[in-house]
């Protein structure tokens, strides 16, 4: 890719990345745990949130080599034991960060339908576009991504015991997927996922995908 378009793509992710990430915070205090507030991370500060790999050069790596990219900010602090059930107070803050990028996402495929052609509504389709990566991303259920908080209000008990005791291993099993998974097999679990799942949503926001 050309640096143009790497930056763009880049410049696009991060406050994607920032605004999921302040969204579990809110969450969390919308439920009773004041620690992302007392911490200052309910801030639209971006100094506040920047992780230097995961914010910036993870993305920017991802997004020079396969032209999408996913990202995280630093891990906004949550108390769960502040919350009246322990389960729903962990689905509700999990899900808050994909909630958000698919807010974004849709209110901005809709300004892409109603403005005319040109290179702002080309970037705002590119914001749509990335926030759907990074929603569907942080959904699958492998530890720290979003859906392992997600995942567990379905599971029993017995379950999740289970479940807690391979989140030691999620950075691992991660990375199987994203890169031995694809190199041995010839298939990519991840690319199929993601095209199949952002490029419809981004058909109905914006019309074009």
């Amino acid at each position: 890719m050309d640096p143009l378009s790497i930056a763009l793509r880049f410049g696009v992710l991060i406050p994607a990345i920032i605004i999921h990430e302040i969204s579990h915070g809110w969450a969390a205090y919308l439920l009773g745990d004041t620690t992302a507030k007392d911490k200052g991370r309910l801030s639209l500060n971006p100094v506040r949130h920047i992780d230097l790999w995961g914010t910036i050069l993870l993305p920017l790596l991802l997004v020079a080599v396969f032209g999408v990219g996913f990202g995280y900010a630093k891990p906004v602090p949550i108390n769960p034991h502040r919350f009246k059930d322990y389960r729903q107070g962990m689905f509700l803050t999990g899900i808050a960060g994909p909630t958000s990028n698919l807010l974004l996402a849709a209110v901005s495929g809709l300004i892409y339908r109603i403005s005319g052609p040109g290179l702002i509504t080309e970037i705002i389709l590119l914001f749509a576009f990335m926030n759907l990566v990074l929603m569907f991303f942080n959904l699958i259920p492998i530890p720290p991504l979003d859906g392992s908080r997600v995942l567990p209000l379905f599971l029993s008990d017995r379950a999740m015991q289970t479940y807690d005791q391979m989140e030691r291993y999620g950075f691992v099993i991660l990375f199987a997927v994203l890169w031995f998974v694809p190199q041995f097999t010839g298939f990519n679990p991840i690319g199929w996922y993601i095209s199949n799942t952002v490029q419809p949503l981004l058909r109905v926001f914006a019309g074009v995908g």
